[in-house]
């Protein structure tokens, strides 16, 4: 049976709007951290999150600005780039996770897109012994400055093929990583996946990379 439940959880001094879901079984548990100007209804961070609750990994979706922060950042467009403020939100969902009785005893991943890629690669490195893997989906890796060195959790890049600047960072930030890194590159597609089929290979190879590592 599985569970899901909409509600707010406490990190970094405030408290944010998500969806936990746990499959009945979960071997793991992956926390979402969205890209620049997103939420947590992303259709595409829905669809990959479907994908891996079929795999029997839980998933929580979370909006990491408040709705107030939100307004702010549609207007001046700053904190979706302030990886300081999302990965330290994310840190306290990892920590919240580990203190409830249905998911500390799950290993953790992380799951960033955009800027939230950034983010969650210094909450893995913050975080090693907590986070076992991070798949990040048209990522800014290179925006996690000197974290990069530091991860130690498995790592898999995902970038579309016609994303040009974005294939570049990931390759330098792969070669950058000390740690288990790959780069996948999914033929004709751009920046969000849009192109028929896309987005079924990033669920596909997400879902494959957490069930390996999420053990």
């Amino acid at each position: 049976m599985t569970t899901a439940t909409t509600t707010t959880f406490p990190t970094a001094g405030t408290a944010l709007e998500g969806d936990l879901v746990l499959p009945a079984g979960a071997h793991g548990v992956v926390v979402f951290a969205h890209g620049s100007g997103s939420t947590r209804h992303s259709p595409r961070n829905r669809s990959v999150a479907a994908e891996l609750n079929k795999r029997a990994l839980g998933t929580l979706l979370v909006d990491l600005l408040t709705r107030e922060e939100e307004v702010r950042d549609a207007r001046a467009r700053d904190l979706r780039f302030d990886i300081g403020l999302l990965a330290d939100r994310l840190i306290g969902l990892v920590d919240w996770l580990g203190r409830q009785s249905l998911t500390r005893s799950l290993p953790v991943g992380l799951f960033g897109a955009s800027t939230g890629a950034a983010a969650a690669l210094v909450a893995a490195a913050a975080r090693t012994a907590e986070v076992h893997a991070v798949v990040a989906r048209g990522g800014r890796p290179d925006l996690a400055g000197t974290a990069l060195p530091r991860v130690e959790a498995p790592t898999l890049l995902i970038v579309g093929e016609r994303d040009l600047p974005i294939v570049e960072l990931n390759e330098q930030a792969r070669n950058t990583m000390t740690v288990e890194a790959e780069l996948r590159i999914v033929p004709g597609a751009t920046h969000l996946f849009e192109e028929p089929g896309t987005l079924g290979v990033v669920a596909e190879e997400a879902g494959t990379w957490f069930a390996a590592h999420l053990r």
